[in-house]
């Protein structure tokens, strides 16, 4: 059976519709495409504003009820995907939008730097910065910071699980849940997924190829030196003292293998763990403009996992 057979049928026109790309040669092209447009919600006030980051100027986007009582509410700390080298927090206004009104929180999103121009670890520090700040402004955003997720999919998934080591390791401040969702996770592309999923068998999902070239964009020179666990979450020896974990990953993603060790790994050092793998799906299939049913399905058990998390 070829690759594209094992496929949902649901998902095969959103796969066909992909498009074929060569980061080395088309990144910039990449970058500028434009994200189908979703209605915006009538019930979500948006801001943004801009905070002194670790090496620049940092955008973040504040998405809170428009109607809310004096209460203090949860927050989701939200990382888009992209490879490490391209992706916007606009390309994710809707899903923060649903994620803002069905959890009932505050979720502040955050323009991170990217590769190649800003290698590790550029992203990983503007993360922290971003989730020292949401912190900071706990009282003026009426956030109860007992009850903070960090959550994102992707590379934002990788900063996730980054972001959750440094957290533990710092112990500056706390976090109550994350949600590394189909994380990238591994630099080594060692595991058999990550030779499985290549561009012959699926060359318009994120495959192989891609995921080799987007990590030397990330780490420059030190792709062939001792890669730090901040980059690559799967290196980490020690997943002791972390938060609870919701993952997921299709079982024709390239990062299936390193996501299984990761949460088998998080298990045996005690962290509570609920995990999802999806038959028949590619890397980011749950994308929130994308409405089959195994994509909402996807996407309503995630939400529900960090409602579940934060509203106890």
């Amino acid at each position: 059976m070829s690759y594209e057979g094992k496929v949902l049928k649901e998902l095969l026109p959103m796969l066909e519709n992909n498009i074929k790309f060569d980061l080395n040669k088309d990144l910039e092209m990449v970058r500028n495409l434009k994200a189908p447009s979703i209605e915006k919600s009538d019930k979500v006030l948006t801001t943004t504003c801009t905070i002194k980051g670790p090496g620049s100027e940092l955008l973040l986007k504040v998405y809170e009820p428009k109607i809310r009582q004096n209460e203090k509410l949860p927050a989701v700390f939200w990382i888009h995907g992209g490879g490490y080298v391209m992706g916007h927090p606009d390309g994710d206004d809707a899903l923060c939008e649903c994620f803002t009104e069905k959890i009932k929180c505050i979720v502040v999103s955050i323009d991170y730097r990217l590769a190649p121009e800003h290698k590790y670890p550029a992203a990983i520090e503007d993360c922290y910065a971003g989730l020292k700040w949401t912190v900071s402004k706990a009282e003026e955003l009426k956030i109860d910071t007992s009850r903070i997720a960090i959550a994102g999919a992707s590379a934002g998934g990788g900063l996730t699980a980054a972001l959750a080591l440094m957290v533990r390791d710092r112990g500056e401040i706390k976090v109550a849940f994350q949600a590394p969702l189909y994380p990238m996770l591994d630099d080594r592309n060692v595991t058999p997924s990550s030779h499985e999923i290549n561009e012959k068998n699926l060359p318009k999902a994120w495959n192989r190829e891609a995921n080799e070239i987007a990590w030397k964009m990330y780490l420059g020179s030190n792709i062939s030196g001792e890669t730090s666990y901040y980059a690559a979450p799967a290196r980490a020896k020690d997943l002791t003292g972390l938060p609870p974990a919701y993952i997921f990953i299709g079982q024709l993603d390239p990062f299936r293998d390193e996501t299984l060790e990761y949460v088998t790994r998080l298990v045996q050092a005690g962290i509570p763990v609920e995990f999802h793998l999806y038959p028949g799906c590619f890397h980011g299939f749950d994308s929130i403009f994308n409405n089959t049913e195994i994509s909402r399905q996807a996407r309503s058990e995630y939400i529900n996992a960090i409602s579940k998390a934060l509203n106890k």
